[in-house]
């Protein structure tokens, strides 16, 4: 596969990534995530290790931020082929008061691209931490 078309299948996978996690979507999610696919959380007293079955039971028990009128903010930093059939994805977004910063490993074989394992950390929003004077 030329790199070109690599860098596009992987941009509509990341599309269908965010939407999917905009909406809360694990029908979505499953599309793009490999089912061996692991979820990390590194957040400093928030450490979590989970199959992907796991993380979509997390998912499936959060108020949706689109439901709730939340705008979509998300990026790709950038994405890195290693090879044909490998990839490091680096995405931001901020969604439910927190910025999220993803690193993503996907893999390519005959099912497409799929994430194989989600390493990511946040921080609260600036305006869901409150001042105090």
């Amino acid at each position: 596969m030329p790199a070109q078309n690599g860098f596009s299948e992987i941009c509509k996978l990341m599309e269908a990534y965010f939407k999917g996690l905009h909406h809360a979507d694990t029908a979505r999610l499953a599309k793009v995530f490999h089912p061996d696919a692991r979820y990390i959380n590194m957040t400093e007293g928030d450490y979590i290790n989970k199959p992907l079955g796991e993380y979509f039971a997390i998912v499936e028990k959060r108020t949706p931020p689109a439901k709730t009128g939340e705008k979509r903010k998300d990026n790709i930093i950038s994405i890195e082929l290693g090879g044909e059939n490998m990839a490091f994805v680096k995405a931001s977004m901020t969604m439910m008061q927190r910025d999220y910063l993803d690193f993503l490993t996907l893999t390519l074989d005959h099912h497409g691209w799929q994430i194989m394992s989600k390493i990511f950390t946040y921080t609260p929003t600036e305006n869901s931490i409150k001042k105090e004077y």
